[in-house]
């Protein structure tokens, strides 16, 4: 696959675009691009654009946009999860593999057990790193619409907004049948922190219409359970 970048610009065919910092950055100055070379530039919004360099400055360049092509290579199902925040290493694992899972969006949570808790002041950084995460995701695995990570929403607050009609809540200690099988394509999943959902939290997303979903006997850590429960729906909906 020809290299990918994420560019925050409008992009029409026909068109010279100057490469923002970021992806002149990598390109020009990491993989060391020259005139003549071609990538794939996508800005988010749908679809994918080759661009040729047409000339490189010292601190910028541009390019031609040639072709236009409407692929976006997401799942035929739309996941927004639910991810109590870890910390460390675990939560940025979560938020990649989750993201080349195809999720179409990720609420970060806080709950009793959650250890993580942003400060105001750390709150903007801390996001802009994990959406970076998920535009990276995307340049590898080849999605054009980059999934949203929304600011930190407490639980019960989470609970009782708007989401899809079909709702599961991992519950590695409720064995209940499979909640699949009259699952729309639209579905909200629920995943707790390293300690887990406490009691009271399953029995309020149950009472919230969550179906608790024991997707194996083995109880999983928290930034491994969203690959599990994506990769059975990418297999589901296929």
């Amino acid at each position: 696959m020809s290299n990918r970048f994420y560019i925050d610009t409008t992009l029409a065919c026909h068109t010279q675009v100057e490469l923002t910092e970021t992806v002149f950055h990598h390109w020009i100055k990491v993989l060391r691009a020259k005139v003549g070379d071609s990538a794939i530039l996508f800005n988010g919004l749908g679809g994918e654009y080759h661009a040729r360099i047409i000339d490189i400055q010292k601190k910028n360049a541009t390019v031609e946009i040639t072709t236009h092509h409407t692929l976006n290579r997401t799942p035929n199902f739309q996941a927004t999860l639910g991810q109590v925040m870890s910390k460390g290493d675990r939560m940025d694992y979560a938020i990649q593999k989750a993201v080349e899972l195809g999720v179409k969006e990720i609420q970060l949570l806080t709950s009793e057990r959650c250890e993580m808790r942003l400060k105001y002041e750390r709150d903007q950084k801390k996001i802009e790193h994990w959406q970076s995460i998920a535009i990276a995701a995307c340049e590898q695995c080849g999605l054009n619409i980059v999934p949203k990570i929304h600011p930190p929403q407490r639980l019960d607050e989470w609970l009782t907004s708007n989401l899809p009609s079909t709702k599961l809540v991992l519950a590695p200690n409720n064995h209940n049948e499979n909640p699949l099988g009259h699952a729309s394509h639209d579905l909200a999943l629920l995943i707790g922190p390293e300690g887990g959902l406490s009691d009271a939290e399953i029995e309020q997303a149950k009472q919230n219409g969550f179906i608790p979903w024991c997707i194996g006997e083995r109880v999983l850590r928290t930034e491994t359970a969203p690959i599990v429960a994506l990769s059975i729906l990418n297999f589901v909906f296929k």
